[in-house]
C-alpha cells in the first residue's frame, strides 16, 4: 500500500494526517467516548467523512471496534486519557490474545502542559504510565511528540496492526492535534520477509506428506479470517478433496454448509464422531490455528504431532522441522499451485452438513439452551450474524450452523464476559445490511448491557436473547456448590425496550413463548428485540457439560 496525500506537506495537520490513514484502511467508523484531552481531535473526526460512534463505556468501545475489525478488516476506538485509555486495557488485551486490529487513539495532555511536571487531571503517577501499559497490550504504540516524526510514526503503527492483525496505540498530546509538520512525506509498505528456500522446501516436504496420505484432514482457524485467506483454503480443499474442520475460535472461518466441512474440533470437549474422524488421520493440516486451552478442549485433543503440519502467521511446522521467515499466504498458494492428490477419504453420513431438521416444537415444555438453539438454527441464513458471549450461551451456540463465513464472532480465546452487546454495535455498523442475533448470559448481560441504548440511539434492530439463570451458570458447573457468589440479582430484561423508550420486550419460559417471541423478533426489522428466556433451574448445554468434567478438577485445585 502506498499513500501520498497530493498536496504540500503544509496543508496537512497530524490529525488530518491521522484521519486520512484511518480511512484508507478502509475504516468508516470510530467508537469511543469524548474528554477533553481529545476533543481536539474528536472535532476533526465530526467534521471527516468518518462516523463518530458515542458508546456508554470505554471498554464497551473497545469491544465495538473489535468486532467491528473481525468483519471489516480494521477498528478504531477514541478514547480520553487515562480514564478512558485504562478502561479499554481489557477490551485491547481479547484483541491482543485474538488478532484483532484495533487501533487506540488516545488524547494526552499537551507538550506544554507537562513543564515542570504538574499534577494535572488524569495523570497516573507518570505522563507516559499509559503509554508504558500499552506497550505490553499492543503490537506497536507510538506517542506523536515530534512533528517531523509524527506522520511516519502513524505509518508504521498502523502498518504494524494490518501486518501482524493485532491491535495498536497511539497516544495524540492535545496541542499537537493541529500542528503542521514543516516536511513532505509519502509512505510505501516496507515488504514483508520471505526466505525462498526455506519456502519451497516446506511445500515440497507437505506436499509430499500431503500425496502419501490416506486419511487427510484440514483444521481451519481464526487466522486464516484475519488473514482473509478462506478463498485459498477452499481451493486447497475442494482440489485436493480434502474433509474440513474448523476450531472453536475459527467457527464459521469457512461456510458450515459446504459439503466438505465436518464440524468443529474441540478435543473431548467436542462432538465425539468429529474427535474421533480428526484424530484417526494421518495427515492433520492445521491452518492459523490457535493451539489453546479452549480450542484443544482443555488439552484432550490427540493430535499426533509426526503427522501433523502446523501453519501460522508466525510458524510453520511439519512433524518435528520447523521452517523460518515463510509467510501464510505464500505457503497456502504454492501448496495449491503443487497440487497434492492425497487419497479420496468418505465422509460419514454423521459428519455430513446437516439438511434443515424441522424443529418440532413442544409448546408447554420449559427452556432448554440447546433446544432453544435448535429452534434458532431453523431460522439461520444467509444475512444472519450471530455473536455469542462467554458461558453457555457460546457452548450451545456452536451446535448452530452457520451459512456464510466468519458470520459468528465470540471471544472464545480471551474469553472476557460482557464482549457481544456492544459487539453488536461494531457489527452493526461494519454490516448494516446483516441482521445481528446476540446470545448474552444475564452475568454478562449485567455488565456490559447497556450498550443496548447505543444499539436503539443509532436504529439498529438487532435480536438479543438474554438466558436467565440468575447468575453465572458456567461457574456454577466448574466448581460445585452452592455458591452465593455465582447469584445476580434478577432484572426485567424484557422491560428495558421501555426505559430506553424503544424497541419491544419479550419473556418467555416455554417453548412455546420463546418461538412466538422469536417469530415475531425475525419478521420485524424495525425496531430492536429482547428476549428474556428463563431457563430451567439446573440446564446446560452437552458442550458445557463436558468441558466441566474436563476443567472442574483444575479449577478446584486438584493436579
Amino acid at each position: 500500500m502506498a499513500t501520498n496525500l497530493g498536496r504540500r506537506a503544509s496543508e496537512v495537520s497530524i490529525g488530518q494526517y491521522l484521519i486520512h490513514r484511518l480511512q484508507e484502511y478502509g475504516i468508516r467508523d470510530v467508537f469511543g467516548i469524548p474528554g477533553d484531552y481529545v476533543l481536539g481531535f474528536y472535532s476533526l473526526l465530526e467534521q471527516s467523512p468518518i462516523n463518530v460512534v458515542g458508546c456508554t463505556r470505554e471498554d464497551c468501545a473497545g469491544f465495538a471496534a473489535d468486532a467491528y475489525a473481525r468483519i471489516n478488516g480494521m477498528g478504531a476506538v477514541c478514547v480520553t486519557y487515562c480514564v478512558g485509555g485504562l478502561s479499554v486495557c481489557n477490551s485491547l488485551a481479547g484483541a491482543f490474545a485474538e488478532k484483532s486490529p484495533v487501533v487506540l487513539i488516545s488524547g494526552a495532555p499537551g507538550l506544554n502542559e507537562r513543564v515542570n511536571n504538574p499534577l494535572l487531571h488524569h495523570k497516573v503517577r507518570e505522563f507516559h504510565t499509559q503509554l508504558q501499559v500499552f506497550e505490553k497490550l499492543c503490537i506497536a504504540t507510538a506517542e506523536l511528540n515530534d512533528p517531523l516524526m509524527a506522520f511516519s510514526e502513524i505509518d508504521r503503527v498502523l502498518d504494524a496492526a494490518d501486518r501482524y492483525k493485532r491491535p495498536v496505540y497511539i497516544e495524540l498530546p492535545r496541542d499537537m492535534v493541529s500542528v503542521i509538520p514543516p516536511i513532505a512525506h509519502s509512505y510505501r509498505r516496507e515488504t514483508q520477509t520471505v526466505e525462498p528456500q526455506a519456502l519451497a522446501e516446506a511445500i515440497r516436504e507437505a506436499s509430499g506428506r500431503l500425496q502419501a496420505a490416506q486419511r487427510p484432514i484440514i483444521i481451519a482457524g481464526i487466522e486464516i479470517h484475519r488473514f482473509n485467506l478462506q478463498d485459498q483454503v477452499l481451493k486447497l480443499a475442494e482440489q485436493a478433496k480434502i474433509p474440513l474442520a474448523a476450531t472453536l475460535l475459527g467457527k464459521s472461518v469457512v461456510p458450515e454448509k459446504h459439503p466438505l466441512y465436518i464440524g468443529l474440533y474441540e478435543g473431548a470437549m467436542g462432538r465425539t464422531e468429529v474427535t474421533e474422524y480428526v484424530e484417526d488421520s494421518d495427515c492433520v493440516l492445521l491452518l492459523g490455528a490457535f493451539m489453546t486451552d479452549i480450542n484443544l478442549g482443555i488439552y484432550t485433543a490427540k493430535l499426533n504431532v509426526p503427522n501433523c503440519i502446523y501453519v501460522t502467521s508466525e510458524q510453520l511446522q511439519i512433524s518435528h522441522h520447523f521452517y523460518h521467515h515463510v509467510p501464510l499466504d505464500e505457503f497456502l498458494n504454492g501448496l495449491i499451485a503443487a497440487k497434492p492428490q492425497p487419497a479420496v477419504r468418505e465422509i460419514p453420513e454423521a459428519l455430513r452438513p446437516r439438511a434443515s431438521r424441522p424443529f418440532e416444537p413442544r409448546p408447554e415444555q420449559p427452556l432448554q439452551i440447546s433446544r432453544m438453539v435448535k429452534a434458532i438454527d431453523q431460522r439461520l441464513d444467509d444475512d444472519t450474524i450471530v455473536i455469542a458471549d462467554i458461558g453457555d450461551a457460546l457452548f450451545a451456540a456452536t451446535e448452530l450452523c452457520i451459512h456464510q463465513r466468519t458470520d459468528f464472532l465470540s471471544p472464545a480465546y480471551y474469553t472476557s464476559m460482557g464482549f457481544s452487546v456492544p459487539a453488536a454495535v461494531g457489527a452493526c455498523f461494519a454490516k448494516p445490511e446483516k441482521r445481528v442475533l446476540v446470545m448474552c448470559g444475564d452475568g454478562a448481560f449485567q455488565m456490559t448491557g447497556n450498550e443496548l441504548s447505543t444499539l436503539i440511539r443509532n436504529q439498529f434492530s438487532p435480536i438479543l436473547i438474554i438466558l436467565d439463570n440468575h447468575g453465572y451458570g458456567t461457574e456454577r458447573f466448574l466448581h460445585a456448590g452452592q455458591w452465593k457468589y455465582n447469584e445476580i440479582l434478577p432484572w426485567n430484561y424484557h422491560c428495558l425496550p421501555e426505559l430506553y423508550g424503544a424497541g419491544k420486550g419479550y419473556l418467555v419460559q416455554t417453548e412455546g413463548e420463546f418461538l412466538a417471541a422469536l417469530d415475531s423478533a425475525w419478521n420485524d426489522r424495525s425496531q430492536c428485540h429482547v428476549i428474556h428466556a428463563k431457563l430451567v433451574e439446573g440446564d446446560a448445554s452437552q458442550t458445557l457439560l463436558r468441558l466441566a468434567e474436563r476443567l472442574g478438577a483444575r479449577v478446584a485445585g486438584q493436579p
